[in-house]
């Protein structure tokens, strides 16, 4: 297991993605919640089993995999429902991630979480990367890949830790305003700083 764990996050539309798999082409170990999220629903498992029978059949596509939009739909309007998906899938996510963590065979692992801070999941790593970009910049990423409109955005990034607040709580920062080039020489200086850290644990 490495014992040694980063805890990789940034407001949506930050680059997180790149900078994870610029750390895996490095040979790192990646743990990303939004993976584990949707392995704990998948077919066949206990997840999905107690959202079906708590919703009904219907929040299910006909192959049997869960219908994500309808899902969506149901708990944003009722907050209760929210907080009991959350309740069932929390405990799930964590313990599947730290499950994979435990078997990282690289010096160190990184735990890729959009609301590292937001759950109090920074308390399962040693220390914090925030990759950093302007509000601006965020809407501007989210609209064109997402195709969704500035209002959506601006809520998705309402509902996360404020810019500030995650900077305030960030070990290191990645600035990602700049070309991939830059970013690669970015990860490469924090990849050396991480090698010595997970040394020293």
């Amino acid at each position: 297991m490495s014992n040694f764990i980063v805890g990789l996050t940034g407001g949506i539309g930050s680059g997180k993605t790149t900078v994870a798999n610029l750390f895996a082409d490095l040979g790192i170990t990646l743990v990303d919640a939004d993976i584990v999220s949707r392995e704990v629903v998948a077919p066949g498992t206990i997840g999905l089993t107690r959202i079906a029978e708590h919703f009904g059949q219907s929040i299910l596509h006909e192959n049997g995999e869960l219908n994500r939009a309808a899902l969506r739909e149901r708990i944003f309007s009722t907050p209760p429902e929210l907080e009991w998906l959350n309740n069932l899938l929390h405990p799930m996510i964590r313990q599947e991630m730290l499950a994979q963590l435990k078997k990282a065979t690289s010096p160190y692992a990184i735990l890729v979480v959009p609301l590292l801070f937001e759950n109090g999941l920074d308390r399962l790593v040693n220390c914090t990367l925030v990759v950093d970009i302007s509000p601006e910049l965020q809407t501007q990423r989210t609209m064109e890949r997402d195709s969704v409109s500035a209002k959506q955005v601006q809520n998705i990034i309402g509902s996360q830790a404020s810019r500030a607040e995650k900077l305030s709580k960030a070990d290191d920062v990645i600035d990602n305003h700049g070309t991939v080039s830059a970013l690669q020489s970015k990860v490469a200086l924090l990849h050396n700083k991480y090698l010595k850290l997970a040394d020293h644990t």
